[in-house]
């Protein structure tokens, strides 16, 4: 291929999904899809032109599954503050995380052993990536919730993909350990190792770079988060857990850096640090969680919406996601709304680089690899359906007040004081000033010598002033 024409398939693909985004916050479709969609038409072409992308389009897909899940980790730990108010939201979205994954891998694995007769371990190892929430579609599509909300929904989605690829791997890895007890021994260990090298990395990083004079630094920082991630899963440990303690000691500064530290550290440096941070996270991000999804298309088989058996385990299994969300979601939230956030459980990045990640000694002849294709599509179309129902039964204008703008399903779930103050300019405040002025100028009207003195003296002293 002409290396021009290469280029301009690329910036037209970062154009798209920029117009996607756009498309996206006005109608609630996520962008995801979008993008699936186009490398859907895109395999078309390379098709009509006898063009074979099937070795490159693996590799490929897996180096941006890795970046992309480093960077949307990184993205979503830069925007989470860690104050004791927001501790009961922190405890209740990893335990909703914690016990959505197992409910839900427990019930997918039923469903694979039943219908593909494989043994439990094979069974599980492929119902956990179908199991993890994707951080990579639920952080752009709560930008419209509550602060509250949005910070759930943020934390649980990040603790699934965390705890997804923990316990994916602590499976795969053990797969041939005969004794449970080596299992758990083996887990907490690598869980206690991996929480000291992530403080221990995440305090140098941060006194590291607060003294690296220059402008260009910021990608030599992504560039040693990488390589301490990648050096991490060679050791076979959480990387992702780094990534994450990471962004958390950054964006929460004065809260690990207390005592003697406190001394080491230069705020000042660090919140600008943080600010071009923040700016490099969201666009590298957007870019490869852009071509990452734009990839995963031109590998999808669209006759696998027509297979009736497929298509009924696929949604069996999505059946299953909301089953357990409901339960749990009452159970932590029982007098409160589970709406929309029942139907914000998508899957997406995760779900598609763990399922390539299946060692080969693990991997099953029967299972179909489509029903990734159909739970990510279900559950991405259920999740549009839920916000756009809901803005749509919600956007009415309040009671009482004329002329105004008609408020959304999630501004008007706020708190008073929470609400954004808009001015608003009503028939009842137009109206104040001349009932006021009115009952005042009438007892003057009928004292004519008085009114007349009054103005006099008032015209008087404004004169000699």
């Amino acid at each position: 291929m002409n290396v021009y024409n290469l280029i301009i398939a690329l910036s037209c693909v970062i154009i798209f999904s920029h117009l996607f985004n756009i498309l996206s916050k006005r109608t609630n479709i996520p962008s995801v899809i979008l993008l699936i969609l186009l490398g859907i038409g895109i395999k078309f072409g390379l098709d009509a032109y006898g063009i074979n992308q099937d070795k490159l389009i693996f590799s490929t897909l897996e180096l941006l599954g890795v970046v992309g899940l480093i960077m949307i980790v990184l993205e979503a730990a830069l925007d989470l503050e860690l104050t004791k108010e927001k501790w009961p939201t922190i405890w209740k979205s990893f335990l909703v995380a914690l016990i959505s994954l197992g409910g839900c891998a427990f019930l997918i694995s039923v469903i694979i052993n039943h219908f593909y007769q494989e043994t439990p371990l094979i069974s599980l190892v492929y119902a956990i990536p179908l199991s993890v929430v994707s951080s990579a579609i639920v952080i752009p599509s709560v930008t419209g919730l509550m602060k509250d909300k949005k910070e759930f929904m943020i934390y649980e989605s990040t603790f699934s993909d965390i705890l997804g690829i923990m316990f994916f791997y602590f499976l795969t890895g053990n797969a041939e350990t005969e004794q449970a007890g080596e299992v758990v021994y083996g887990i907490i260990g690598n869980i206690i190792i991996t929480v000291v090298i992530s403080f221990v990395f995440s305090y140098g990083l941060v006194l590291l770079f607060q003294r690296i004079e220059g402008e260009v630094k910021l990608f030599l920082l992504i560039a040693m988060l990488i390589l301490i991630y990648a050096i991490g899963k060679q050791m076979h440990l959480s990387s992702l857990v780094i990534i994450l303690t990471f962004g958390l000691v950054i964006n929460n500064s004065k809260l690990f850096f207390v005592g003697k530290l406190q001394k080491w550290v230069k705020h000042d440096v660090i919140d600008k640090i943080l600010d071009e941070l923040h700016l490099v996270t969201r666009e590298t991000a957007f870019v490869v969680r852009t071509f990452f999804f734009v990839v995963f298309g031109t590998t999808i088989n669209l006759s696998a919406l027509v297979n009736l058996e497929v298509l009924g385990i696929s949604l069996m299994i999505v059946a299953s996601f909301f089953v357990v969300r409901f339960i749990v979601l009452k159970a932590f939230f029982w007098k409160k709304s589970i709406l929309p956030e029942l139907m914000i459980t998508p899957r997406g990045l995760i779900t598609v680089l763990l399922f390539f990640s299946i060692p080969v000694e693990l991997q099953s002849e029967l299972f179909n690899g489509d029903i990734i294709l159909i739970t990510i599509l279900s559950t991405s179309i259920i999740m549009t359906w839920g916000l756009v129902s809901f803005s749509k039964n919600t956007d009415k204008l309040p009671e009482g007040i004329k002329g105004a703008r008609k408020i959304s399903y999630f501004i008007e779930r706020m708190e008073p004081d929470l609400r954004p103050v808009v001015p608003i300019k009503t028939q009842a405040s137009s109206s104040i000033v001349p009932k006021k002025v009115e009952p005042k100028v009438e007892p003057k009207v009928e004292e004519k010598p008085e009114t007349k003195d009054q103005s006099l003296d008032n015209s008087e002293e404004f004169e000699g002033e």
